[in-house]
């Protein structure tokens, strides 16, 4: 048996019962059982698990939490999500419901109001156009026309994005869509440790909130902080750099920071920022991080056309014109339906070839620090 197949409990279980008192192996016992708990210490979690850890924990805590959705109960959710948790907290806490978005959504909504705390999975974020009304005209608008009497605390949530070979009607980026809503935040998580502490805050929050997930990110691998709440309307400096300002979100961190590595290699000094919230921008980390280096590109996967980069180019142009060298560069996808072949697919996001390419032409010549 390898010493970390068992826990520092089982090592003292087998040392008291099956292995009795013998002096020679009660070090090696402990030593295994050290092993154990630091190999438990350390072991990194994938994003869905941290996503379940976040709802586990918030249903956990408050009884008013529940979640509802096609699949989240018994088979656990699309992506695993709830896998499981049905068993922890009943068919009645992890709703399975049938396949018609527009009615277990106006049902959330309205559970919303009566004071629980409801999270709703779409099986796939583009599915949740069916649901576009309840969206709309309930979850963004009740505080508001009820004159505050209701509160609408919901977390609409799900895989989003453009996948691998998924097709047109499943490689959606409804980010654009619900960007205009009154009322409703957008986030968008990206790594394993925003992921939970995101959803939990969203969780918390009296505000609805679309939660971007994207469907190739589930099995990212990270560690998590226990009992971390991450503020909804930060950004995160990804990484510190002086030559210019790149603005990505979701799976354009990852293509960024491909793009990255061969610009430390060139010469060039990026600075990188993760946006997270998609609607408000957090203007302050922006503005604070253009003024510094004067330069902006913004690396989405929303389309070029109404586009998340679109409202954001806007912002930077109406309160930073003047401190910017150069024209804002938006690096978005083409305002085509994704196509199922690979080689068209890739061709109709961005790469990090073009990210490379968008720096060289906004700085000019590498300039040694």
């Amino acid at each position: 048996m390898r010493p970390c197949s068992f826990t520092g409990r089982q090592a003292n279980v087998i040392s008291s019962r099956a292995l009795g008192n013998t002096a020679c192996l009660q070090p090696r016992l402990r030593r295994a059982a050290r092993v154990a708990r630091t190999h438990a210490t350390a072991q990194q979690k994938l994003m869905w698990e941290a996503l379940r850890e976040a709802v586990d924990e918030e249903m956990e805590a408050d009884p008013r939490v529940c979640m509802m959705g096609e699949d989240v109960g018994h088979y656990g959710g699309s992506y695993k999500v709830s896998y499981d948790l049905h068993k922890k907290y009943g068919d009645m806490r992890l709703l399975d419901t049938p396949i018609c978005e527009n009615g277990f959504m106006g049902m959330g909504i309205g559970a919303a109001m009566t004071g629980l705390r409801v999270i709703i999975e779409g099986m796939n974020m583009g599915f949740l156009l069916l649901a576009y009304n309840q969206i709309s005209n309930n979850a963004g608008m009740l505080h508001y026309t009820s004159g505050g009497q209701y509160k609408v605390p919901v977390v609409i949530r799900g895989p989003g994005g453009v996948g691998r070979q998924l097709g047109a009607e499943h490689s959606q980026r409804l980010e654009s869509y619900f960007q205009s809503i009154p009322g409703v935040q957008l986030v968008a998580c990206s790594t394993t440790a925003n992921a939970k502490a995101l959803l939990k805050s969203a969780i918390r929050s009296d505000n609805p909130i679309i939660f971007f997930e994207h469907v190739l990110l589930y099995n990212v691998k990270g560690e998590t902080k226990e009992g971390y709440y991450q503020p909804l309307e930060k950004a995160e400096l990804v990484r510190t750099g002086r030559d210019v300002t790149i603005l990505c979100y979701s799976r354009m961190r990852y293509v960024v920071m491909q793009a990255v590595q061969q610009l430390e290699k060139m010469g060039y000094d990026p600075e990188v920022i993760d946006l997270i919230s998609l609607k408000p921008f957090d203007m302050e980390t922006i503005s604070k991080s253009i003024k510094k280096t004067r330069n902006c590109i913004i690396v989405e996967e929303c389309m070029k056309t109404g586009g998340i980069g679109a409202s954001l180019s806007a912002m930077v142009n109406e309160s930073l014109f003047d401190e910017l060298d150069h024209q804002v560069v938006r690096l978005s996808s083409q305002d085509v339906p994704t196509a199922y072949a690979y080689e068209l697919e890739a061709a109709t996001i961005v790469q990090p070839e073009q990210v490379v390419e968008a720096v060289q032409r906004v700085v000019g010549a590498a300039v040694p620090a």
